[in-house]
């Protein structure tokens, strides 16, 4: 089955589409350091199944640039990722594009997720005027223009909970009447990543829709997860660093041991370079934060009130809110708190938990945390230039794993 990719991001959806065996024709995405993370992605695949890894390995340890390595993937493959904002003055240029891609050839699915920040309820509570007149509250008509014009039996549109009660549930009841009007039955599913295997507790919103034309009854999803895993998976095989250490390409692991949440989850398979292990520098004062931080749940499995911090330490003025801004990746928990877009701005809420490395966590283990395999590469607009868009697309990312066992599950109702 087919499918093409709105409000692509750095292709978590897509990954977990892909996996479940399912083809990508294209990729819709305005950033444009998540295009070139989505082009190194279709990369990968390309040179994995023509049994030419060597060259991207070759990328991963550095030894060719990025225009090297797409310099061995056919043009119309790179073609498909469209680094073009979606909306009404750029849809048919996008849809030209598309076209001439796929032939004219039936489109079984559409995935995507708008943009979640005017649906958010932290996003609302932070505009003065709570994120009306936002004009991507109304990216999901854009979202319905793709639909009339490819068909689709099956559409997935990821977002925020709090889309369900934006405007006092205004802009759901919309986006269900007017997916209703183009011949959709429309079902809001709210999941937990942690439910399907991630190490993460991060709740979202799956509205489905499917062709009124298909017996189609979808009852929860989910697969109960892998209780027994812990956080602390994630982070064993992964050489020590301090603040501000770490090599973007080619660096080693610590262990060869792989545990087996790494290989269940697809995080460790088979491509023994590790890159993206990088952590951010960190002030004296912070560093001094995250040990008490650390401390206090090392002790006792408490989280750090920003109020108990010693006056000297505290500069935030609001001290009513978002007490727990500075808060440790748990490790002897089955999940971690959601990791967010806000990683990209500090690492405050992702303290590291080894109190001898004293730092945030790095973008591969935000990474991993998402279930990105470690052969997943996040790009910037220039090459070089990283760290920060990495952070931000991991943030605004699905998760694949989740992403996979719900394709495998939704695409058994249309196959």
């Amino acid at each position: 089955m087919r499918y093409i990719d709105l409000f692509a991001g750095a292709g978590g959806l897509s990954e977990g589409f892909r996996r479940a065996g399912l083809e990508p024709i294209a990729h819709v995405e305005a950033d444009a350091a998540a295009c070139f993370t989505l082009k190194t992605r279709l990369a990968y695949y390309y040179l994995s199944e023509n049994e030419k890894m060597d060259i991207y390995i070759q990328y991963l340890k550095g030894e060719i640039t990025r225009d090297q390595l797409y310099s061995f993937v056919p043009p119309h493959i790179l073609k498909s990722v469209i680094n073009i904002p979606i909306g009404v003055k750029t849809n048919q240029t996008i849809f030209q594009i598309i076209d001439s891609i796929n032939g004219g050839k039936d489109i079984d699915v559409i995935i995507g997720g708008p943009p979640c920040q005017a649906y958010s309820v932290i996003g609302r509570s932070r505009d003065e005027d709570g994120m009306q007149g936002d004009p991507r509250n109304y990216l999901y008509v854009q979202y319905g223009i793709f639909l009339k014009r490819y068909n689709p039996r099956m559409f997935v549109f990821e977002n925020v909970v709090g889309l369900l009660s934006a405007e006092s549930g205004k802009y759901f009841r919309n986006i269900q009447r007017y997916f209703g009007a183009l011949g959709y039955v429309v079902e809001p599913i709210i999941v937990n990543t942690n439910k399907f295997g991630v190490l993460q507790n991060r709740k979202r919103i799956i509205i489905i829709g499917w062709h009124k034309d298909l017996d189609i009854s979808i009852g929860e999803l989910a697969d109960n997860g892998n209780p027994e895993h812990k956080v602390c998976d994630i982070f064993q095989d992964l050489p020590e660093l301090q603040a501000g250490e770490g090599i973007d390409k080619y660096s080693t692991y610590s262990t060869s041991d792989v545990t087996d949440y790494l290989r269940i989850a697809k995080i460790r398979n088979g491509i023994n370079i590790l890159t993206q292990h990088v952590a951010r520098p960190h002030t004296d004062q912070d560093k001094e934060i995250y040990r008490i931080a650390v401390e206090k749940w090392k002790r006792n499995e408490e989280r750090l009130d920003y109020n108990d911090l010693p006056e000297r330490l505290k500069t935030h003025k609001n001290r009513n809110s978002f007490l727990d801004r500075f808060k440790v990746v748990a490790a002897n928990l089955p999940y971690s708190q959601t990791v967010a877009a806000h990683i990209a701005k500090d690492g405050h809420y992702y303290i590291h938990p080894d109190i001898e490395q004293n730092r945030s966590i790095s973008v591969r283990e935000a990474a991993r945390l998402q279930t990105f395999p470690d052969d997943y590469y996040f790009e910037g607009a220039k090459e070089g230039r990283i760290r920060t868009s990495a952070y931000r697309q991991i943030g605004n990312a699905v998760p694949p794993l989740m992403m996979e066992k719900i394709a495998r599950q939704l695409t058994g109702f249309i196959k």
